[in-house]
């Protein structure tokens, strides 16, 4: 990838008038890639081998047509699957996983360019409520990667973005402990497990320059390292003491929150949408000065999904409203698109 590639999220299942728009929103803004969910249970619901391509068939033609790169986030376990069902958990069996991306790899050849396997598996939400399991993840990784690059030799295997929390509880992991903990599970070596490292990276409270120590001294701040932006250099530092220096990382989930809502959790560091703006502008900035080669992707979130409402914690996050089929966007989105590229 370059360094950096621009992307954001969006949600493009349900309605194909709404995806094309947005599709063609994130290309306006300069942006070629999009970061979209294909939930294994809305294709593979039906039972093992039963496909219902009818979604996908349209999203992967729609970014085609406008020319944007999708990373392709798969996970959400169909119910004959197990692993918790339905909360978002490992299947019972890895090769089910495994012989569903064949089938995805193979029908989309050349046409998907990355694919993010699982996501945030340090959160027990994620995991089927189980307690999280690095060595399992590694398991999944290690069978999702061997399909996806035998279906497709030319995809990009990218690791699930983290959740950087400083945590230990019965319901998180740290992200850093974690990661480490998947080096040691993979033998040191992530060949044959990820090309790429996924990594999340909301600033909360802080700018996105603003130093991780500082963030741990000031418990306004959040009071740990993972509080900021720049928690992704911990990664990185990971990475480069297990020797992936040659390999990129992919920031497949970032931005700030605007969410005023006093009973909610975000609210401690809500900032207003004109700072928003600014601090994803000055994110992607200080990427590309301090970040470069190793940085690739990085995905601003989100579009937002029209049915949102104000009572939705994603609705804060995102760099547009809720809308169809008026398109009306927040300063975010507007800094964006104005920023050199």
């Amino acid at each position: 990838m370059n360094s950096p590639e621009y992307g954001i999220q969006a949600f493009l299942w349900w309605r194909p008038e709404v995806s094309s728009r947005d599709l063609q929103i994130i290309r306006e803004a300069g942006f070629g890639w999009c970061k979209v969910n294909f939930a294994w249970r809305d294709t593979e619901g039906a039972g093992k081998g039963v496909f219902d391509w009818s979604r996908t068939d349209r999203i992967v033609e729609q970014a085609s047509q406008e020319r944007v790169d999708l990373v392709v986030r798969v996970d959400h376990q169909p119910s004959w699957a197990g692993g918790g069902f339905p909360t978002n958990g490992p299947p019972d069996n890895p090769q089910d996983l495994a012989d569903f991306l064949t089938a995805l790899a193979s029908r989309y050849k050349g046409r998907i360019r990355a694919y993010e396997v699982w996501n945030e598996p340090n959160l027990a939400r994620e995991w089927g409520d189980k307690l999280p399991d690095p060595g399992a993840l590694v398991r999944l990784l290690k069978v999702a990667y061997k399909a996806i690059r035998s279906a497709d030799p030319g995809a990009i295997v990218i690791s699930p973005g983290l959740s950087p929390t400083g945590s230990w509880t019965s319901s998180s992991r740290p992200d850093d402990w974690y990661l480490e903990s998947m080096y040691i599970a993979m033998g040191g070596k992530s060949d044959g497990y990820f090309d790429v490292l996924g990594a999340h990276g909301p600033g909360y409270k802080s700018p996105p320059e603003r130093d991780p120590a500082e963030v741990a001294a000031n418990k306004d701040l959040g009071g740990h390292r993972a509080f900021c932006f720049r928690r992704v250099e911990d990664l990185r530092a990971i990475m480069v003491k297990y020797g992936d220096t040659d390999k990129q990382v992919a920031l497949l989930e970032f931005g700030w929150t605007s969410d005023p809502r006093p009973d909610s959790p975000y609210s401690w560091h809500t900032v207003s949408e004109e700072v928003k703006a600014d601090y994803l502008v000055r994110a992607y900035r200080y990427a590309k000065e301090h970040w470069s080669p190793w940085i690739g992707l990085m995905s601003t979130i989100y579009i937002c999904d029209p049915d949102w409402t104000e009572q939705n914690e994603q609705y804060w996050w995102a760099i547009t409203y809720p809308s169809y089929p008026q398109f009306k966007p927040r300063p975010a989105y507007l800094a964006l698109k104005a920023m050199p590229k």
